[in-house]
């Protein structure tokens, strides 16, 4: 038995005295998470009712994890095979691996006396597999081999097999810990645009508050010397999250966030890069050595490919449980990317990130799976429903899809060039692009603060430089055949378009990008419901209305159409895809959406036009004039 119990519980069963300190310190009262744990969303922790646990630990059951020291070459995830057996094996046993391995009491809300009777382990797994997991002779033998994979999220680990199911669960055996060698490391880098075209922000996670260690940035371009420029510190506290889950059996520490702003860049310029912490001692722990290529001038006449999609969630490639399979294409189109990325200079992801849900311990894995992408090109995010909103804490939305995150790790964990993070509105330019995001998390009906800066963003791009004018975001603020939103009669979010869409006839808007939508739908040339142009793939000349694309397709479960096509869909597709923009010059403009099963073009269109026709004037788009000469 000792070879399989972990220390701290062999502890705790020598006297039943000790049990229930053990009892007070590391279980919370059932009624109070039991009050808020429900209504957190679909997200794969969800379905384990960690709060019913109890012990029920077994000499004869084992499992066992190796190795048990990981990154040893400084690796920063590593495969780990879990042995496990039972005498009493069933069909609904199941291992979860927890960190910090020890259960962690002070995540646990304070426990009245009374209520010690019912014991139940107050922190979610970070994830869990069936221990009958590809091998159904489990319930026959009682045992079986389990491989998973671990990323270093900055603690320890610990397997843990429970009978009874993810509703009845009850600890059977545990494993001894693993850890990474170096589990502060500096980790899943994520490269933004700063304020200004020239200058290009790192921001990474790991376990180094700034007493700790000084972190930094050394960067510069390829083959010249290297310069250091500091970072910034951030992170979070249990207390800083508005409801549960998040506030109780979701939390999770999530280290430090640290932002470095590397400036005065040199346009299309490749540099390399890599994160340090300077110890006490005056010596260096560094990350892995990255590389990415600068932006384009404002304005440049270049070859300039952008990415667009949204609700992407996360996945589990060790083919751990996922909740109703609920990112089933999130790791292809992760893969996909990162197959093409020598041909993509920018991805926007439109909101809905990891679909974490309250469970903090999924950004960690999103960050991770994204990586290759984020440390290569600029990976600029959307906040949406799943990142921000929460009852009462002044979303437009009073719903609790964030889980009570209530937008605080999106915040954190990425940059945006916003003015407040908390407002997730903001500009950015890529070369002859100019991108006006929204935040649909927050009102942006006409008269508001977010309505003011969408037409100070749209009106502010010299189109002679910058042709192709984009806006997005989350929700669907413009058209879509959805399924509810045809039950609802608009085909859009309630009141989505009816303050914007004068704005992007006025400004010559050329796409809205729109996820929330799980599913690819592009429009025509559009305003007030109608069509301006019945050319489907080839558009020239004169802007007249701005086309529509909902590219929700990212990976999480699709989304139905309405039986009703309306006149203005010209294309539907029920699968997972991404967007791809790419601009020859100032007067060619190619789009394309993929599918992430093959990365093969589905549906295109092209652009091509002169300064000229952006600045004819068109129905609620002309320009003042006079008759004086």
């Amino acid at each position: 038995m000792e070879h399989n119990i972990d220390h701290f519980l062999l502890k705790i069963l020598t006297t039943s005295t000790t049990v229930l300190v053990f009892w007070f310190l590391c279980f919370a009262t059932l009624s109070y998470v039991q009050a808020d744990i429900h209504g957190a969303g679909e997200q794969a922790l969800a379905k384990i009712d960690i709060y019913k646990a109890t012990l029920a630990l077994d000499g004869s059951a084992f499992i066992t994890a190796r190795p048990r020291i990981l990154g040893s070459l400084g690796e920063d995830s590593e495969w780990i095979t879990v042995d496990i057996a039972s005498k009493k094996p069933s069909a609904d046993d199941w291992v979860g691996v927890f960190s910090p391995a020890n259960f962690n009491s002070s995540t646990c809300p304070p426990a009245n006396d009374q209520e010690l009777e019912t014991p139940y382990i107050c922190t979610a797994p970070i994830k869990y597999k069936y221990a009958n997991h590809s091998n159904p002779e489990y319930t026959k033998t009682g045992k079986n081999t389990l491989k998973f994979l671990l990323i270093n999220q900055r603690a320890d680990f610990a397997f843990v097999l429970f009978s009874g199911g993810l509703s009845n669960p009850k600890l059977v055996s545990v494993s001894h810990k693993l850890r990474f060698s170096n589990p502060n490391a500096p980790l899943y880098p994520r490269l933004a645009h700063g304020k200004s075209w020239d200058e290009m922000t790192v921001t990474w996670t790991s376990g180094y508050n700034i007493d700790e260690a000084v972190p930094f940035v050394e960067w510069g371009m390829k083959g010249e010397t290297r310069k250091r420029s500091p970072a910034g510190t951030l992170t979070f506290k249990q207390n800083s999250m508005c409801g549960s889950p998040a506030r109780t059996v979701g939390w999770r520490d999530p280290g430090f966030i640290h932002t470095s702003f590397l400036k005065d860049l040199w346009p299309n310029t490749v540099y390399t890069y890599r994160m340090g912490h300077i110890l006490s001692d005056g010596s260096c722990v560094w990350s892995k050595i990255f590389s990415f290529k600068s932006s384009p001038y404002p304005g440049q006449d270049s070859l300039q490919r952008v990415i667009i999609f949204g609700d992407m969630g996360k996945a589990e490639r060790d083919g751990s449980n996922e909740y109703s399979d609920y990112q089933p294409g999130s790791l292809n189109t992760t893969d996909q990317l990162i197959k093409d990325l020598d041909n993509i200079d920018i991805v926007f992801h439109i909101g809905d990130l990891p679909y974490s849900n309250g469970y903090i311990s999924q950004w960690d894995q999103f960050t991770a799976q994204v990586q290759p992408i984020t440390s290569t090109v600029p990976y600029m995010i959307a906040s949406g429903n799943h990142e921000r909103d929460w009852p009462n804490s002044g979303s437009f939305y009073d719903t609790p899809d964030s889980g009570g995150e209530c937008g605080v790790p999106a915040e954190t964990m990425y940059y945006v060039p916003a003015e407040n993070r908390a407002k997730f509105w903001y500009s950015t330019d890529y070369g002859m692009f100019h991108f006006c995001i929204a935040d649909s998390e927050h009102d942006w009906r006409e008269g508001t603060e977010q309505y003011e800066f969408i037409e100070k963003c749209l009106a502010s791009v010299d189109r002679q430089k910058q042709p192709w004018l984009i806006f997005s975001a989350h929700r669907v603020l413009g058209y879509s055949s959805n399924s509810w939103y045809g039950l609802e009669g608009s085909f859009e979010e309630p009141m989505g378009r009816e303050s914007l869409q004068k704005l992007w006839q006025k400004y010559k808007v050329d796409i809205a990008f729109f996820g929330h939508v799980h599913n690819y739908e592009r429009t025509c040339p559009i305003y007030q419901n109608q069509c301006v142009s019945q050319e489907k793939h080839h558009y020239s000349g004169t802007v007249n209305g701005t086309i529509h694309v909902v590219a929700g397709g990212g990976g999480s479960h699709l989304s139905g159409y309405s039986s009703m096509i309306p006149n203005w869909s010209i294309y539907r597709d029920y699968d997972f895809g991404f967007v791809k923009l790419t601009a020859f010059n100032h007067s060619s403009l190619l789009f394309e959406y993929k599918k992430s099963s093959d990365g093969q073009v589905y549906d295109s269109f092209t652009i091509s036009r002169d300064y000229r026709d952006v600045l004819a004037c068109v129905h609620d788009g002309c320009s003042a004039t006079t008759l004086a000469t």
